[in-house]
Order: structure tokens, then C-alpha cells, then sequence
């Protein structure tokens, strides 16, 4: 029990040092010490804390991330966005789909897959007869990357999260992996494919390859919005599920 202990201490403040390695020098000297939602003390302090708690809380760890997500500005999209989008679901998902980043609608309500791509989405979990409450979604950024970041209000305004984006929001998808702790990873689309597997293979062709990411099954797939601008994207993407399907039920490597 004791080294159980120990060992989720040392997991728990590795992920904290690396969320903190991403602060610039000029960010961390404006933390204060007043009482704040956003103060950056008082989410590592949390951190700590949880780590010397025997039965920890994993939607309490989650909560604790989303306030410093609610308040994170470490790249542009901190500064041009309505919500940040932290991802919601089950705390103990065995699966989880990871996409690119919020769109509009998710944006204006601050919750993840809500527009059409996200319905779909919802369909293709259904069909896997799974529920959305059963599974977890997030992103590989929580804050809506847009074409014109001075116009939210504006449609079609969408575009795919950059490189330093990805690299700048990444820790805080390793977090929510370190706590839910899933069986496997879908990936939806090419910047959350690249951003975990730092692979520059198109999606067309990685597609359906089992990989890992951390020592997690991963699979990339397409992104929903891709199946509603091409229904042909339909078919692979239900063998690439299938695939996830087998694994969960069997725990089998195709």
C-alpha cells in the first residue's frame, strides 16, 4: 500500500513539474499571492495535496485542471476565445476521442462535439453501443482556433490548431490521460493524430494503424467533419471503430 502511495505521488507531481515547465519566465512572476480562480500556487498547492490523499478524487483532480484551463493564456488562443473546452465525460472512460480543437459552437457554450461534427460524433459512439456519458471527449487544444481571432462571432471561421498551439495545451491532455486512465485513444483528424504521435503521415493513410501514445492503444481515425463533407470517409471510419470495439470486448491486438 505504501509503495502504491508513493508511486501515485511521484505520477502526480511529475505532471505537475511538466505543466509548470511550460510557463514562461514573464508568466510566473505575475502569479500573486491574492486569492484567486486562476492562481497558479494554489493549483500546484492542489496538486500536492491530492497526492498525499489515499483515496483520491478523480473528477476533483479534473475539476482542479479545468479551473487552470478556465484561466490559461500560455498562447494566443487564451486571448481570443468566448470559452476554453476542457472535455467531458466519464472520469473512468475506458475510451476517449480526442479532437482538434473547439469550433464555434463549442466556443460560445464551452462544451466539446456539440455542433454537427459533434452529433455525428454522437451517432458513431451510439452505434458502438456505447452512450457520450459512458465515454470521454475532449481536445488536443481547449481554446477555438480561428482564422480571424478578432471576429468569434463570425461561422466558417475555423482552422487547425498550429504546432506551438498543440505544444502549449498538450499537458493539459496529459493530465486528463494520467487521471482517466483509458484503454484506448481515438484521434479524430490530422492535428490531434500529429500533435500525439508527432507523425507527419497523412490521415488517409495512418488511419486505422493501432499506435501508442504513453503506453495507451491508440487509433487514429477521421475527423467527423470530414464524413459529413464526404460520406464515402464513412466505411473506414466504422472499420477503424470495430477495431476499437474488439479491443475493449477482448482486450485482442488485431
Amino acid at each position: 500500500m505504501k509503495l502504491l502511495k508513493y508511486l501515485e505521488i511521484l505520477r502526480l507531481t511529475r505532471i505537475s513539474l511538466e505543466e509548470y515547465s511550460n510557463w514562461g519566465q514573464d508568466e510566473i512572476h505575475k502569479v500573486t499571492i491574492a486569492t484567486t480562480s486562476c492562481n497558479r500556487d494554489s493549483f500546484m498547492k492542489s496538486a500536492y495535496q491530492l497526492s498525499y490523499t489515499e483515496n483520491i478524487n478523480p473528477q476533483k483532480e479534473l475539476n482542479n485542471i479545468k479551473q487552470r484551463v478556465n484561466c490559461c493564456s500560455k498562447c494566443s488562443l487564451g486571448k481570443s476565445r468566448l470559452n476554453a473546452v476542457f472535455g467531458n465525460g466519464a472520469v473512468d472512460a475506458s475510451l476517449i476521442f480526442i479532437g482538434e480543437g473547439p469550433g464555434y459552437d463549442e466556443d460560445h457554450k464551452g462544451e466539446p462535439f456539440i455542433g454537427k461534427a459533434g452529433q455525428f460524433l454522437t451517432k458513431i459512439i451510439e452505434a458502438m453501443n456505447y452512450k457520450r456519458e459512458t465515454v470521454y471527449i475532449s481536445n488536443i487544444v481547449k481554446c477555438h482556433p480561428m482564422i480571424d481571432p478578432c471576429n468569434p462571432e463570425k461561422r466558417s471561421n475555423d482552422r487547425p490548431p498550429s504546432l506551438e498551439e498543440i505544444k502549449a495545451c498538450i499537458p493539459y491532455l496529459d493530465m486528463q490521460l494520467e487521471i482517466i486512465r483509458p484503454k484506448i485513444i481515438v484521434t479524430l483528424g490530422a492535428s490531434s493524430t500529429r500533435g500525439l504521435l508527432n507523425n507527419e503521415e497523412p490521415i488517409s493513410k495512418i488511419r486505422g494503424k493501432l499506435k501508442e501514445y504513453k503506453g495507451i492503444k491508440l487509433i487514429p481515425t477521421f475527423h467527423p467533419a470530414a464524413l459529413l463533407r464526404n460520406s464515402n470517409l464513412k466505411k473506414p471510419v466504422w472499420e477503424d471503430m470495430k477495431k476499437v470495439i474488439r479491443y475493449l470486448e477482448t482486450g485482442e491486438i488485431w
